[in-house]
């Protein structure tokens, strides 16, 4: 069974939304965005309550029923395998990154042609003096290409996310981490986690979990690296705590959906938002892997024919 991280953390020792406004003027109608037909495929990479250390794969065409494409699909030499995020490059091979370990100063990453058969690439070691835990790395493909891999650092104490920009096509070679600005440890706390990025409108929004009070908390800036502020705390879209494990898709719609982990209560909820990020429907339980699944992302794919069997 799957250690809670509430548990391990105990061992490893803003303005409102309203009165910001994300992207229109207050009282203004919501953006339309039309509609994008064009058939979605959904990958989903996880690992389960069953175990820490195994590749779960998925697949969907509406986001919400997945049903298994490969499970046991991969499992590192050494280490755990937590958190697997999920990405799809220009070499047409898919890569994930994802945690090695409850403590250590490592990454992982592997690939793979189809999403089934994966192979280790490496341990992508955290140089910063200091640092205990190295929790959740999460890709983030910018507008102009450049792959980004965001990874939240703990001194044994608090967390703070920061960001790797890779340096060669292959992503083996990485810039300095650099902390998030804007995200960083309060004067009290435990810092922030799971942090995942999206670009919308030319901003960087920000979905981070604020490991003191376990609400998935709202920020957003002008450049990826920050500065960021806070539109939404505490309980600002009425998804409750704790959570965690967040991910946040583009819906065909136009709208978006995030998806996280309400680990209390044994579930996987997801949400969707369609008026720039403002008000979000009640979390709905994910139906089939709700209560199996933990920390997941989720990988849309356009003009991607899923295949009938596996």
């Amino acid at each position: 069974m799957a250690v809670s991280r509430r548990f391990m953390l105990g061992l490893l020792g803003c303005l409102p939304l309203g009165a910001v406004g994300l992207g229109r003027a207050e009282g203004a109608p919501p953006v339309v965005t039309q509609p994008d037909r064009t058939a979605v495929r959904y990958t989903m990479t996880a690992f389960t309550n069953d175990s820490e250390s195994e590749l779960y794969v998925y697949e969907s065409t509406d986001a919400t029923n997945f049903k298994l494409v490969k499970g046991s699909a991969y499992e590192p030499p050494d280490g755990l395998l937590r958190d697997p995020s999920l990405i799809r490059h220009t070499d047409g091979r898919y890569y994930i990154t994802y945690t090695t370990g409850w403590d250590g100063q490592s990454i992982g990453f592997a690939c793979s042609d189809d999403r089934v058969t994966w192979t280790h690439l490496y341990d992508h070691p955290v140089q910063i003096e200091g640092v205990t835990a190295t929790w959740a790395p999460e890709w983030f493909v910018d507008a102009n290409g450049e792959v980004n891999v965001l990874v939240s650092l703990s001194d044994g104490y608090r967390f703070t996310p920061h960001l790797m920009t890779a340096t060669d096509p292959g992503l083996r070679e990485w810039s300095p981490l650099t902390p998030l600005l804007g995200i960083g440890p309060k004067d009290t706390g435990y810092g922030y986690i799971d942090t995942t990025v999206v670009h919308y409108r030319g901003r960087y929004y920000a979905f981070t979990k604020d490991e003191t009070t376990k609400y998935v908390e709202l920020a957003v800036a002008e450049q990826l690296r920050g500065r960021y502020r806070f539109l939404g705390t505490d309980d600002w879209a009425g998804w409750g705590t704790p959570r965690e494990g967040q991910c946040v898709i583009r819906l065909p719609d136009g709208g978006w959906r995030i998806y996280f982990d309400a680990y209390d209560d044994g579930m996987y909820l997801y949400s969707d938002s369609h008026d720039d990020f403002r008000t979000w429907t009640p979390p709905v339980e994910l139906p089939g892997l709700s209560g199996t699944v933990r920390h997941f992302t989720v990988f849309p794919e356009r003009g991607v024919t899923a295949p009938k069997n596996h």
